[in-house]
């Protein structure tokens, strides 16, 4: 036997809670690092990557079966370099070898398996592989697949054909996430989408909604937030009821399925089936962050108040369970925790289980509340004998309108329970139950927390904190923005490099920051900045947009990139062009320069412009999978719509208006009222004279004053804020 040159698992030693989950194993696991890679090209055997997360329950899975297990971690430590990746980590690694299996095998997901030759090029690559054949399943059993693949490698013949496939693999990866031939490649010459392409984006997304049970395809059911955002955009633009119905339909699925947690706020992962009952229990930062900014903008656009209560509530979640006690957001809740004390038998040990904490049973739901309101609970939430779950347990679901539940006569224990016949009062009942329900919840074992402080997801969650603060009047979800933002900036950003670092764990601060870091952070700050009305947040999200330009753009490609131009060298250099369980970074990157242009002396929107004429084709071709893309080209083609208002302070009537409205794509441009007052501004901004959205556009009369301009077009300055808004509409 050949041991590994470290002859030893190297986990232990890395701030990834998903990598320190490994750290046991009897794999020699490495991180992804020179060592690893040197020890690859040192023994000349090829590498098995694996790629996961924490709250993953198939990469949970395959650890168990396959990375647990002596006989299999014998066959990887003497033919591999075997070498764990968190994906949370390292976005771009990811990319790269998620482009070649969707290329491969049409397909992708954690966890990635893929065996890679000593230079990193992958010549096998998969998802999940069990440990023994399935039957009617055309995969192989993973012990079989690493003895088979260590034997071609020691075949000079069968070699030759892997490092062969290698090379055609990579090629075809670095061929797709290369810029476009029909691009601009830097030069301007193609232009950038005009603003069919989000009619089109719009038009694919209907044909692709599910009529029957809401959202978009069938199973497994994703919850697309970037989709219904899209919709309810094109709704406002043109009128068109279409699209806001089949938006609405999204929303109403998401919020009475099992994909939302009815007891205690946010979103799972996603449903695996076509109507919205059974979830993919883990519960994602980001999801939670751009689901609930979804059902905002529902809100403001059709002020159905429900959607304001799902985004109080998904909110109220995230700050109780994902938060950093000093400021900063967690990455994940596991999908698994350990079974209750109430579902084993005299003797069983607890064993972890997906869903274990969030389901019921008649019983359970029984031994906590008092009828009526235990069976009213069970036939709103559809908690029944048998379940709709495994083991007999049932995932809460919106089963029975409140309408229905009035008045009803119940049979419990052979006598008739009436409920109360009024709405009001059941509704107040099931929210007592919920609460109650709830707080016996609280006392079984809990799902593990991944508790990473990402840059990027944690500026997701600042938007979304901050702009819900404004539109809900709640500044408490402002002040955790600021405090979120706070946090952030100390930990992981290098003021004197001004450079982002990704990822803050136990006092650590490792990983250079992604575009998505960049992207999505400069898009936090810039909402608190309309938000609050203060310029430091401004300030940071220049600065951030600032190094996209400079360290993220190609100018030659013509294109943004994943990595920076001082990142690794891998095997490709990742765009990440489409949306997917997070918005296009480059897509995002994009938004932000376009809405920043005017905030500065910097030719931020060149860059944009350039990157949207570079993947014209690419957007044209499949709008809707490039839906962040469309959206950015859409409000490049209309121009900015800015409200500049000048005043110290936004009257209250003001910002009541403004939350009401769904103004797509409009910014709300605040300064101070007086020259003195903007002077202040634009020394800490270091400009040398007012940028042109806030240039000659101080208060007029000691008044707050509101200019609505849309591409170089203003309307007169008012005082008064209705009869800019009239402007603005009959502008959109």
């Amino acid at each position: 036997m050949t041991d590994s040159s470290s002859g030893r698992n190297r986990l232990a030693d890395e701030a990834s809670p998903y990598l320190q989950q490994h750290a046991d194993n009897p794999v020699n696991w490495q991180p992804w690092d020179d060592a690893a890679l040197a020890e690859a090209k040192e023994r000349d055997v090829p590498i098995f990557l694996s790629v996961g997360y924490s709250a993953c329950h198939w990469c949970h899975v395959m650890a168990e079966e396959s990375f647990e297990d002596p006989e299999t971690a014998e066959i990887l430590n003497e033919n591999f370099v075997p070498i764990k990746v968190d994906r949370e980590e390292r976005p771009d690694l990811d990319r790269v070898y998620q482009t070649v299996c969707q290329l491969v095998t049409g397909g992708g997901g954690w966890p990635l398996s893929a065996f890679l030759t000593p230079e990193g090029e992958p010549f096998y690559i998969g998802t999940y592989f069990p440990a023994e054949p399935q039957r009617g399943q055309n995969v192989p059993a993973f012990p079989d697949l690493c003895r088979q693949i260590a034997g071609s490698w020691s075949d000079s013949e069968q070699r030759a054909e892997m490092e062969n496939r290698a090379d055609q693999w990579t090629a075809a990866a670095r061929d797709r996430m290369a810029p476009t031939d029909s691009g601009s490649g830097g030069d301007g010459e193609t232009e950038a989408p005009g603003t069919d392409v989000l009619d089109d984006a719009a038009a694919a997304a209907i044909r692709g909604a599910d009529r029957d049970n809401g959202g978009f395809g069938r199973s497994p059911k994703f919850p697309q937030p970037g989709r219904v955002e899209l919709l309810l955009r094109v709704a406002t633009l043109s009128g068109d009821p279409e699209p806001l119905t089949v938006a609405e339909n999204a929303l109403n699925a998401m919020a009475g399925g099992g994909l939302y947690d009815h007891l205690g706020g946010g979103f799972h992962r996603y449903c695996v089936d076509a109507d919205w009952t059974v979830p993919h229990f883990e519960k994602m930062s980001y999801d939670n962050a751009t689901i609930p900014a979804a059902f905002l903008t529902g809100y403001r656009a059709s002020g159905n108040e429900r959607y304001a209560d799902i985004v109080r509530e998904t909110l109220a979640f995230t700050e109780r369970e994902l938060s950093h006690p000093e400021g900063g957001f967690f990455s994940t809740l596991d999908a698994r925790s350990e079974t209750p004390e109430s579902r084993l038998d005299e003797g069983e040990e607890p064993e972890r289980e997906e869903g274990a904490f969030y389901v019921w049973t008649p019983e359970e739901v029984h031994e906590v509340l008092d009828e009526p309101a235990a069976t009213l609970f069970c036939r709103r939430y559809g908690v029944v004998a048998g379940g709709n779950f495994e083991g007999g347990t049932s995932v809460l679901t919106e089963t029975v309108p409140v309408a229905e539940l009035v008045g009803a006569e119940m049979d419990v224990a052979g006598e008739t329970v009436e409920a109360p016949k009024s709405e009001n009062e059941v509704r107040d009942l099931l929210a007592d139950a919920r609460e109650t329900l709830f707080a016996a919840r609280e006392e079984r074992p809990r799902p593990p927390r991944d508790e990473k402080v990402l840059a990027g997801w944690n500026g997701l969650q600042i938007g979304t904190f901050a702009r819900a603060g404004f539109v809900l009047g709640d500044d408490d979800l402002i002040d955790r923005a600021e405090s979120a933002l706070a946090f952030v900036r100390e930990q992981l950003w290098d003021a004197d490099e001004e450079r982002l670092s990704r990822r803050f764990k136990d006092g650590q601060v490792g990983i250079d920051g992604a575009l998505e870091d960049y992207a999505f952070l400069g898009r936090g700050a810039f909402e608190l900045y309309q938000a609050t009305g203060e310029v430091a947040p401004l300030a940071f999200a220049l600065d951030l947009a600032s190094v996209i330009s400079e360290a993220f753009y190609d100018e030659d490609d013509g294109t943004l990139y994943l990595s920076s131009d001082e990142g690794e060298e891998l095997v490709a250099r990742p765009q990440e062009l489409t949306d997917q369980s997070t918005p296009s970074s480059v897509g995002g990157a994009v938004s932000l320069l376009l809405d920043l242009d005017g905030f500065t002396d910097r030719d931020l929107a060149s860059v944009a412009r350039e990157t949207l004429a570079t993947h014209r084709g690419r957007i044209e071709a499949s709008p809707v999978e490039h839906g962040t893309l469309a959206v950015a080209a859409d409000a490049a083609a209309r121009g900015s719509l800015e409200l500049t208002i000048a005043a110290d302070e936004l009257p209250t009537d003001w910002r009541e208006t403004l939350a009401e409205r769904h103004l797509p794509g409009a910014i709300v441009a605040r300064r101070p009222p007086t020259e003195a007052g903007l002077q202040n501004w634009l020394d800490e901004l270091g400009l040398d004279e007012a940028p042109p959205v806030w240039a000659g556009r101080e208060a007029r009369e000691g008044e707050p004053t509101v200019y609505a301009c849309r591409s170089f077009t203003c309307s007169p300055p008012e005082t008064d804020l209705t009869a800019a808004l009239e402007w603005v509409e009959a502008n959109l």
